[in-house]
């Protein structure tokens, strides 16, 4: 195989269980010690000071579960789809498996949004479901989110999709889709946030997890 060939693959894994306390800097790193075990081709920068090429898509927050983060990577030698796959979760830490590989396809700049799952406990959950769609129904969600001028106060409202929002006996479980991508990022931290300032019942969120990545008409990322 000549020089020249650069392969372009995507990578979609898991980042659970105990792996939702590697932050991202730390992911990085964790990420380079795996492309080093795997012994993939994997393709270096040039300039001088080379190293290996890959790329998040979108950055989790630290306690957060996933099971479609994005990594993309390239090499310079034509290797199949699964073997690239197999020799990654060879090398993986724990909480972590590459679930798919794929050629790139559409590009970075075509992501904006992201769903999650997660569950509000309460001892009346009852109460909280019931202060949680008064806070969804009103004019407006005010959240105080911090950016690169400072803070800010934002209306997350008109970009936020409740897809689920079910009590059980112990907790509300919910499935929401927020704006994400290299214009804005919001995640569920600034919903609970709002519920707290809306002055609901106490909560404690468990189980956040990020299950899609989704373009501007709900296609699915790839």
């Amino acid at each position: 195989m000549g020089e020249d060939v650069l392969i372009r693959v995507r990578a979609v894994f898991e980042k659970k269980g105990r792996a939702k306390y590697i932050s991202h800097l730390d992911l990085n790193r964790c990420m380079l010690r795996t492309f080093r075990r795997s012994g993939l081709p994997i393709w270096y920068t040039e300039g001088f000071n080379p190293h290996p090429y890959y790329s998040f898509a979108l950055a989790l927050s630290l306690g957060y579960e996933s099971g479609c983060e994005i990594l993309d990577f390239n090499l310079n030698e034509d290797i199949p789809l699964d073997v690239i796959r197999d020799r990654l979760n060879a090398v993986m830490p724990e909480g972590m498996r590459v679930v798919s590989v794929a050629e790139q396809k559409m590009k970075i700049t075509r992501i904006a949004k992201a769903e999650y799952s997660f569950s509000l406990f309460s001892e009346n959950t009852s109460e909280l479901l019931k202060d949680i769609n008064e806070l969804l129904e009103s004019d407006q969600i005010l959240v105080d989110k911090k950016t690169k001028k400072g803070i800010k106060t934002v209306d997350i409202k008109p970009e936020t999709e409740v897809c689920k929002c079910e009590a059980t006996e112990k907790s509300v479980d919910m499935i929401m889709r927020l704006p994400a991508g290299t214009k804005t990022n919001y995640n569920p931290n600034l919903f609970f946030e709002a519920l707290v300032k809306h002055g609901c019942v106490p909560f404690t969120a468990e189980k956040i997890c990020r299950t899609g990545i989704f373009c501007e008409n709900n296609e699915i990322f790839s």
